[in-house]
């Protein structure tokens, strides 16, 4: 086998790994370290998140109504943090939509927010939108 031959089976196996993190297979969508040897691998998860249909865009654009949930991956300092573009429900008549970690904080809360009038990139998958009661911010 050509050294040639084995980059490309590494490269399939490496990539197939970081379509496992994205679908959730085999390990539990979390906080995801990107670099490996010290090299910063960013840029091929997110070639792997299009190839999956999770195209980059703001929280205010994502497609996503009250009582609905959109997997999403939020990507920073080489860390891809996976959660959901939700509605949060702050009083009975006001809620916010938001992207929320499922890495949580000292208090429970999401440890990463993004609320929909943010510039910052999310990564999320309206194809695989998901029914969910709309979220108190606190707990009643």
């Amino acid at each position: 086998m050509t050294t040639a031959n084995i980059r490309s089976q590494l490269d399939k196996r490496f990539r197939e790994a970081l379509r496992k993190i994205i679908d959730g297979k085999t390990t539990e969508r979390s906080k995801h370290e990107l670099t490996v040897s010290g090299i910063d691998i960013s840029n091929v998860f997110i070639e792997e998140m299009d190839k999956k249909n999770y195209p980059p865009a703001v929280v205010g654009d994502v497609a996503c109504i009250k009582g609905q949930c959109v997997p999403a991956f939020y990507i920073e300092e080489r860390q891809a943090y996976f959660g959901w573009v939700f509605w949060e429900r702050l009083t009975e008549g006001g809620s916010r939509k938001l992207f929320g970690s499922v890495v949580r904080n000292e208090n429970g809360e999401s440890s990463v927010q993004i609320p929909a009038g943010s510039q910052k990139i999310v990564y999320a998958n309206t194809s695989l939108t998901k029914e969910m009661d709309i979220v108190p911010a606190i707990e009643p």
